[in-house]
């Protein structure tokens, strides 16, 4: 997994689509919803990401780590960027061949999400550890890329999930029933 940790104008990960919509979502598995910035439109993300990933044959285990991600961006925005007031966001999503990628775009004040991201401090004990950011840390490790970027005074996020099939267990058998070694 890469974070780009880097200043928020560094770009896009993975070879993500550019964060300011420079490169639209087209043809027949690119998809575009509006939501409300509400938790009740979680269920939203969730159908919009499962449905892209499924387009994409993820695998189980990559579209489960990519409905965590969009979940977990998805409530940040709602809860700790419009905070309650009103407000809108746009997902958008695509397949190439390489790669599932999903845009989040909103109109909160800015924030990057990866200022203060760090791995959870896991040899102190629970009451001792610093409150928040565990979400987001797990969330964004789950994908194989995130970028961020500030464009024209919107959050523009980007998670990104590798198209690759996943490794076959030994012993198992592939496709063709044949024996894998």
């Amino acid at each position: 997994m890469a974070i780009d940790y880097g200043p928020a104008s560094t770009g896009v990960a993975h070879g993500a689509p550019p964060p300011g919509g420079h490169r639209a979502a087209t043809g027949p598995a690119a998809t575009v919803i509006r939501i409300p910035a509400a938790l009740g439109a979680l269920d939203r993300v969730a159908a919009f990401v499962l449905g892209l990933g499924e387009r994409a044959a993820l695998p189980a285990s990559a579209l489960y780590r990519l409905r965590l991600a969009a979940d977990e961006l998805t409530t940040n925005i709602v809860m700790h960027g419009y905070r309650g007031a009103p407000g809108e966001i746009t997902v958008d999503g695509g397949i190439d061949p390489d790669q599932v990628w999903v845009r989040f775009q909103d109109d909160a004040p800015a924030f990057d999400p990866r200022q203060g991201l760090r791995p959870p401090a896991l040899d102190q004990p629970l009451a001792e550890r610093r409150i928040g950011g565990l979400g987001v840390y797990l969330a964004f490790t789950a994908v194989d890329g995130f970028a961020y970027d500030l464009v024209a005074g919107r959050n523009v996020s980007t998670l990104v999930m590798l198209r690759r099939a996943e490794p076959r267990p030994p012993g198992g058998t592939d496709a063709s029933n044949e024996p894998t070694e």
